[in-house]
């Protein structure tokens, strides 16, 4: 199937999040529910919601909060209601208008842990950093002032100004911590992150240090980008973790010693974090993972098992949603780890465990179709992988191994035209969207090659090729890797930060804005090439899968050849045998605890995963 540009475009809108400007339309509650309740991603709800030119009502608010929206939804409707005339915020006698986006701001409180939780009150950080800053010069005073105002673009300007004019050098790590919290309040939230990253760079010594680093965790969650943050845990002795944001540091110097193949203190560190962290069940997982990479099969059960187990209380639809793939994804490798040891019966069990609802379930039932065949099940085996190749996962489901495991299936049953038939239209199907990905990852194996890989990532992700063979679904097998979609999610931040800072006023504009621009596109570039790095990787890694199944496809094709030789020497040798199933009339009575439907084509969702054929097979 040929992927032309826009389509492709809205492809990853639908996977990762990205947004592009459109026309508005009416944009109900109801709708937004509806959104929420299938799995729409919460960075497309909120971007929706805001292209929508929808002016909300108090009315709305409240049926938003009665049926359960994401706090981060709730928020981003409060912002798009019948906003005020903007009023004038002055410094130094210039005129700053303030924008909406300050007046949606206005009702956040200071202390917030998560983007959009509008918690009120200041809590015992602010207190500490007021007394601190008691003493500050008239100047700083007024700025901080202005932020705790909730006029950011006016404070923003002033702490910039005495940053590039060097007005207090001894205080440049505070100038830069308010300056960080008002962009943050402006959600230019890689700029923040830039700005809250130069205070940590002073280190822990620091006073803001232990309130930068929180700030910085949020950003990380926001965003879905760690690896910043990631870079600055490695430099931080972990005595200097800030409580507040302890467990999030522990599961990142965790996953980053996971990388780096030191699975033993990587465990210990998923071991500290806490119990009623919303990442308890994420460090319980990989703890899992580690025990399975170890050997220590019983124990990577049980940590698995542990995941499933556990009783996880969630605020937002959107925790629950994230608990349950956790979950589902924990059954899905307590079943390949039985199949790894050949108990076939056991992992066909906790195949069936995993949710239809699940994103992980058509994987699940593909990697069950295969336990099923070892088993000897063919007829199920079949009714998997049809379910699997249905137009329900036609666009979702890259797996071009269930085509495969049919023409074995069908091989085993001495089926050998069926095989043959069946391998043929793969090859013709998959040969052209090998080749593809075979040059392109060819162009960009050299080290010279690789220097260009932002160049790489723009071909698929920003123009997509007129002419390409390659499909949908084989994207979205790429972005599950949550590394990329999360640095895709954040290239869309950074542009849309750039038009935050068009949108205002010269003064602002043509000063901080400017710098904040250079910034942006600097980082940027270099967000792009790791972005790039990332699916060049994964491309490479789907081409030599896809190279070995067309390499299979052929040996089974010769397999089949040689078998049919063998099946015509029998027949030849016994011509009545043909006559004793003429004028057999099958039976297609089943058990009592199955219904015979003949299957005429169409697909009903409530059916999938049920199929069973009835295949007698030809072998004699």
């Amino acid at each position: 199937m040929k992927t032309s540009s826009r389509t492709f475009r809205a492809l990853l809108v639908a996977a990762i999040g990205f947004s592009f400007a459109g026309r508005a339309w009416a944009l109900s509650c109801e709708e937004i529910i509806n959104m929420v309740n299938v799995n729409v991603p919460m960075s497309i709800v909120i971007q929706t919601i805001m292209d929508s030119g929808e002016q909300f009502t108090t009315d709305d608010i409240r049926c938003l909060v009665n049926e359960g929206a994401p706090p981060e939804v709730v928020d981003a409707a409060k912002k798009m209601m019948a906003a005020s005339e903007p009023d004038q915020l002055t410094t130094g006698g210039t005129e700053i208008t303030r924008t909406a986006r300050d007046e949606r701001e206005a009702g956040a409180g200071e202390d917030e842990d998560e983007l959009g939780s509008g918690r009120a009150g200041r809590g015992s950080d602010e207190d500490e950093l007021a007394e601190r800053e008691a003493s500050d010069p008239e100047q700083i005073k007024q700025a901080i002032k202005l932020f705790r105002a909730k006029k950011p673009l006016t404070s923003s300007q002033m702490l910039f100004e005495m940053l590039e004019d060097k007005t207090f050098p001894d205080r440049e790590a505070q100038i830069e911590y308010y300056l960080a919290r008002s962009l943050y309040d402006l959600e230019m939230y890689h700029s923040a992150q830039y700005y809250f990253i130069e205070v940590l760079r002073k280190g822990p010594s620091n006073p803001y240090f232990k309130h930068a680093l929180p700030k910085l965790v949020t950003i990380a969650r926001h965003t879905g980008d760690n690896y910043e943050l990631s870079r600055v845990v490695a430099k931080v002795p972990p005595e200097d973790f800030p409580r507040s944001a302890r467990n999030h540091l522990y599961y990142l110097l965790g996953v980053r010693l996971y990388q780096d193949d030191d699975l033993t203190r990587a465990r210990n560190y998923f071991g500290q974090i806490s119990s009623r962290s919303d990442l308890y069940l994420k460090a319980k997982y990989i703890e899992g993972i580690i025990y399975n990479r170890q050997g220590k099969l019983k124990s990577a059960v049980r940590s698995f098992r542990d995941v499933v187990r556990e009783e996880t209380e969630v605020a937002t639809p959107r925790e629950l949603q994230a608990v349950k793939d956790l979950k589902n994804l924990a059954l899905l490798d307590v079943a390949r780890i039985y199949y790894g040891i050949d108990r076939y019966s056991e992992a066909s069990k906790y195949y069936s465990l995993v949710e239809r609802d699940s994103a992980y379930w058509p994987q699940s039932l593909f990697e069950s179709a295969w336990s099923s065949f070892m088993q000897n099940n063919l007829n199920y085996t079949l009714g998997q992988v049809l379910t699997v190749q249905s137009p329900f996962f036609l666009e979702e489901e890259f797996l071009p191994e269930a085509v495969v495991l049919k023409a074995l299936t069908f091989f085993n049953l001495c089926e050998y035209n069926e095989v043959r038939r069946l391998l043929l239209d793969f090859e013709a199907a998959y040969r052209p969207i090998y080749n593809e990905m075979k040059g392109f990852v060819q162009q960009y194996a050299t080290p010279e090659g690789k220097k260009l890989a932002d160049k790489a990532f723009d071909v698929y992700f920003e123009s997509f090729p007129r002419n390409s063979a390659l499909p949908h679904a084989l994207f979205r097998r790429i972005l599950r890797n949550r590394d990329l979609s999360a640095l895709v999610h954040h290239l869309q931040i950074m542009d849309e930060e750039i038009g935050i800072i068009d949108d205002q006023k010269s003064r602002w504009r043509d000063t901080i804005g400017n710098h904040l621009k250079k910034v942006v596109e600097t980082d940027r570039a270099r967000y792009k090439r790791r972005a790039g790095l990332l699916f060049l990787s994964e491309l490479a890694r789907t081409t030599t899968n896809l190279g070995d199944l067309l390499a299979q496809s052929e040996i089974i094709r010769f397999e089949v050849v040689d078998a049919q030789r063998v099946d015509y020497e029998y027949k030849m040798q016994n011509p009545d045998l043909g006559d004793q199933f003429r004028g057999l009339e099958l039976d297609f009575a089943t058990t009592v605890d199955r219904v015979y439907w003949p299957f005429n084509g169409e697909f009903w969702a409530d059916e999938l995963g049920y199929y069973y054929y009835t295949e007698q097979g030809s072998c004699k």
